[in-house]
């Protein structure tokens, strides 16, 4: 596996290394003790499948607060995403930053979150599926997020927001 690390810290783009012959290819997505070797988070407590019908389907910006942090690593198994995260750590050097990064069926690139960072994606494409290695079980108590067009991120999404969740718009913008 091959880990680029993004501009916030702890955040990783994890890529294949493909094992290629005659009949396609073999490949880890998931390695504990490579995760262990770069210093990352590689329990895992829960795995998750978002399924989207829709093209411009926004789910964002999640995370879970103290004392049940989690890391994630999201893979785009079925159609693309943009995928965005949020440094919201108050000590970090890249605090309230972003970074961006299209996932993809095709690509097979994944993405690495580390715990105190939001997280969130927008469809672009009809019947995306997404799935997510989580090192924290789901915690509702603990479940919180800010509006995904909140104006201290200034965040790019790449088409319309056509289908947000009730519970997605009602976010507050992120506390000041």
């Amino acid at each position: 596996m091959k880990f680029v690390e993004t501009a916030i810290p702890g955040a990783f783009v994890v890529e294949m290394e493909r094992i290629e012959d005659e009949r396609g290819f073999f490949a880890r997505t998931w390695c504990a003790d490579e995760f262990r070797r770069m210093g990352l988070n590689n329990r895992i407590a829960q795995c998750n499948v978002s399924f989207n019908t829709r093209r411009g389907t926004l789910r964002g910006m999640h995370y879970q607060a103290q004392p049940h942090e989690e890391a994630k690593v999201v893979r785009c198994t079925q159609g693309r995403i943009h995928d965005v995260i949020v440094d919201i750590r108050p000590g970090s050097a890249r605090f309230k930053e972003s970074f961006a990064i299209e996932l993809s069926a095709a690509n097979r690139k994944m993405l690495y979150v580390p715990e105190g960072v939001a997280h969130g994606f927008q469809t672009l494409e009809d019947q995306t599926e997404v799935f997510y290695q989580m090192t924290e079980s789901f915690h509702p108590e603990a479940a919180a997020g800010f509006r995904w067009n909140d104006p201290a991120f200034r965040i790019y999404w790449p088409l319309e927001a056509t289908l947000v969740s009730a519970r997605d718009r009602a976010y507050p913008d992120f506390p000041a």
